[in-house]
């Protein structure tokens, strides 16, 4: 057998069980077993906390590596130098260099945009999004093209995904910033915020809040705690994201123009004392999630699979587990779960980023100093 590759079988199911009453939307979604099986194979290695991927044309990749680089793996693995031109990160507890996205023209303009905690002179720092033209192994023409603002301090709750629109919007999540959750319900800051831009920086006139005194008017939705997956419907091309409760609460939500998603006034998770936050687990005019975990299984990464070398999982959506280290598998009747499945229990490590690659196969990257990017093959 070739050096990293492992024929392995679908790991084993959760007990099925019955659905959840209505107002409770899915602690635990009935499991169905799968006869598919899978072979992994290490595509690359040797990356320290690899946060995002993303696939250029001729078969390479382009790999973030949370202390602030950016690599290109070759198609034999290999890691290219860290990519110059890459903006100073704050690579403080979350914080770094987190997603990195092409460009939808990107065989005619060459441009990355990569999402990162930034710092100003005064240590308070916030997500930001750069954009720069790829040549050759450096970055050219870097400018920033949003900042969350206002920044504050510590280094938690940062998100953030990176994401474009079918109409060539760009679609940003971020955290709450977690000392300042409140912010979240606010309109006058970025904290807890889905945001979208034009690839330039621009606001979209049809933003939901371009017209509303006193709010920011880049803000597509609010009331969010830390959004570390999203994806466009390959179907319905609307956004869904999924952030991290606190103790439980883990959400995946349709994420819709000016919708408010309860942060923190609503939650289906605890305090880390275990004391409540809120007033409960619903209110008029907040949304319900599609999905929630509880315990916390802390989500990152989002992929909806649409290829054909799985054709079984066509449909499914895949969301990486970091704190039991498996690879979720949701099937989907609509906006509605109906079954989950944990994948690559037996690699036992953090699932930071998952993506569907050109190829048809499914990437994720584990988040550990050793990272590795894997590759699901049937078997």
């Amino acid at each position: 057998m070739n050096r990293g590759l492992l024929s392995i079988a679908l790991a084993t199911l959760l007990t099925a069980c019955a659905l959840p009453a209505a107002q409770d939307p899915a602690v635990a979604a009935p499991v169905a077993a799968s006869a598919l099986p899978y072979r992994l194979k290490v595509v690359a290695e040797g990356l320290e906390f690899p946060w995002g991927l993303a696939f250029l044309p001729d078969g390479r990749m382009l790999v973030t590596e949370r202390p602030g680089r950016l690599r290109i793996v070759a198609a034999d693995g290999s890691l290219s130098p860290p990519v110059t031109g890459v903006p100073a990160v704050f690579a403080q507890r979350q914080g770094g260099l987190l997603d990195v996205v092409l460009d939808p023209g990107f065989a005619a303009n060459q441009f990355v945009y990569l999402s990162y905690a930034e710092a100003d002179a005064f240590g308070m720092a916030g997500t930001a999004v750069a954009r720069g033209k790829l040549v050759g192994n450096a970055l050219t023409a870097v400018e920033v093209i949003y900042r969350q603002m206002p920044k504050a301090e510590g280094g938690l709750h940062f998100g953030s995904r990176l994401v474009f629109a079918p109409d060539g919007t760009l679609f940003v999540t971020q955290g709450d910033r977690y000392i300042h959750k409140d912010g979240a319900q606010l309109l006058d800051n970025g904290y807890g915020k889905t945001v979208r831009i034009n690839s330039n920086g621009s606001i979209p006139l049809d933003n939901p809040f371009v017209n509303t005194p006193g709010a920011q008017p880049e803000i597509w939705s609010y009331g969010h705690r830390n959004m570390q997956g999203a994806a466009i419907h390959p179907a319905t091309g609307q956004l869904w994201t999924q952030e991290h409760g606190a103790m439980g609460g883990d959400e995946i939500n349709l994420d819709l123009a000016g919708r408010n998603y309860g942060w923190p006034v609503i939650t289906w998770g605890v305090n880390y004392d275990g004391q409540p936050i809120g007033i409960g687990t619903e209110k008029a005019g907040m949304e319900q999630p599609l999905t929630y975990w509880k315990p916390s299984i802390a989500p990152s990464g989002m992929a909806f699979y649409t290829a054909d070398r799985f054709p079984q999982w066509r449909g499914n959506l895949f969301v990486g587990s970091m704190k039991f280290g498996y690879l979720n598998r949701i099937e989907l009747d609509g906006t509605r779960i109906v079954a989950q499945e944990k994948l690559l229990t037996e690699v036992d490590q953090r699932i930071r980023c998952v993506r569907q690659g050109p190829d048809g196969y499914l990437y994720v990257t584990t988040d550990s100093p050793q990272g590795r990017v894997l590759r699901l093959e049937p078997a």
